[in-house]
C-alpha cells in the first residue's frame, strides 16, 4: 500500500514537528478502525499524536483512504488550532480525493517524482 502526502501537507507536518513513524501510526490505526471518523467517499478524520502527548492533545488529520491500495494526508490541524473542518472544506477534501483515488499507479507514480505527492515511507 502507497503511503503518500501532499505537498501542502508535507510541508505543515516539518513545521509542526510530526515524526514519521506518527503519521505510519495513524495509518495503521486507521486501517484498524481506531481513532478515526469516516467522512464520507473514503474520506475519514484520523488523530495523530504530538510528540511526548498524547493523541486528545495532538492532531487531526484529512486522509482519503482505499484499503489495500493507498493513503494520502492531505489536510492537518492542531486541536487548539481549529475546531474542525467545515462544510466547503469537506466538499473540497472529497473532490481531491476522488481525483487522487482515480489515478492509475503511472500518474501516481507521475506525481511522486514531480513532487506533488511524497512518499511518507522514503522520508527522512
Amino acid at each position: 500500500m502507497k503511503k503518500l502526502s501532499t505537498k501542502w501537507f508535507l510541508k505543515w507536518s516539518e513545521k509542526v514537528g510530526l515524526k514519521k513513524q506518527n503519521l505510519l501510526d495513524a495509518i495503521r490505526d486507521l486501517e484498524a478502525g481506531l481513532s478515526a471518523v469516516d467522512l464520507g467517499s473514503n474520506l475519514f478524520k484520523v488523530r495523530v499524536r504530538r510528540e511526548h502527548r498524547g493523541k486528545s492533545s495532538g492532531f487531526r488529520t484529512i486522509i482519503v483512504f482505499r484499503e489495500d491500495d493507498r493513503a494520502v494526508f492531505l489536510f492537518g490541524f492542531g486541536k487548539n488550532e481549529k475546531e474542525n473542518i467545515d462544510k466547503n472544506e469537506l466538499r473540497y477534501f472529497k473532490k481531491l480525493g476522488r481525483d487522487i483515488l482515480s489515478l492509475s499507479s503511472e500518474q501516481l507514480e507521475k506525481a511522486i517524482s514531480q513532487k506533488v505527492l511524497a512518499d511518507i515511507e522514503v522520508i527522512e
